[in-house]
């Protein structure tokens, strides 16, 4: 079992925990699911901004603990004030450190859009999502049927949801586009080995459809990498790690940002 399939059957373990706590009549009474999604798309066709989804990450199962002693509301207040376009929030508990509270406290404390970073398999989830605060849900191609994708950006999409699909090849990508889907992004790290290379992201450019926001995901680290990525097309850049690293994550965005800015 690789760390992948560790992880998707725990989720199923979660998700019928949770089912079995909070009903979905539950989740669609609570304050935040009525409410209008704060659109990426929107922020992102604006142009206003660097394109940075600066990421909430406790730790991950190849690095360990990234850094645990800091706040949500810190973070992600650091994150706004920074200049970052969207945040993304880890909600995995086991593997990533991440939690509910985690969101649902990112949402009080700033007005960014805001992406559900989780390894989504069922509908309950994306209504999890929603209630909790969330504007943009991430669907990773490498752990979905076909089928099971498609219907689950439909379904997000329904409740008012924008959706970022996660790929990691030409194969993933070529079998998942869908009208429902907002962004491709393609993730430079490898989900069964975590190697990690950025460029699988310049490989796969040209093969994303132009009406499709193109995102990179994982191992950016340096302006230049930013800057050839947003030469051959990429409007946006999910950083995570390198920011929490340090002990100031929204500084360390806001040094970032300064520098790939037009």
């Amino acid at each position: 079992m690789n760390i992948l399939e560790k992880i998707i059957a725990r989720k199923k373990e979660e998700i019928a925990l949770a089912k079995s706590i909070v009903s979905v009549k539950e989740l669609e009474k609570q304050a935040e699911f009525s409410n209008s999604c704060i659109s990426l798309k929107q922020s992102f066709l604006a142009g206003n901004k660097a394109g940075i989804i600066a990421e909430h990450k406790r730790k991950s199962p190849s690095k360990g603990i990234i850094n645990d002693s800091l706040s949500v509301e810190f973070i992600t207040q650091g994150y706004e004030n920074a200049g970052a376009s969207a945040l993304s929030i880890l909600t995995d508990f086991d593997f990533f450190g991440g939690t509910k509270e985690d969101l649902i406290a990112a949402r009080k404390a700033t007005n960014l859009p805001i992406l559900r970073k989780d390894f989504m398999i069922d509908e309950y989830q994306i209504l999890e999502a929603k209630a909790w605060g969330a504007d943009v849900i991430l669907l990773i191609a490498a752990n979905l049927e076909v089928n099971q994708l498609k219907d689950l950006a439909q379904f997000a999409k329904k409740i008012g949801l924008e959706v970022l699909m996660e790929v990691h090849s030409k194969d993933e990508l070529l079998q998942n586009i869908n009208p429902d889907v907002d962004f491709i992004g393609v993730n430079n790290r490898n989900l069964k080995t975590f190697d990690v290379s950025i460029q699988n992201s310049l490989e796969l450019v040209d093969i994303i459809p132009n009406e499709f926001i193109k995102i990179a995901e994982s191992g950016l680290t340096t302006e230049n990498e930013i800057k050839a990525l947003q030469k051959v097309g990429y409007k946006g850049f999910l950083i995570g790690e390198t920011f929490m690293r340090t002990q100031n994550p929204g500084e360390s965005c806001k040094e970032l940002i300064n520098k790939i800015k037009f």
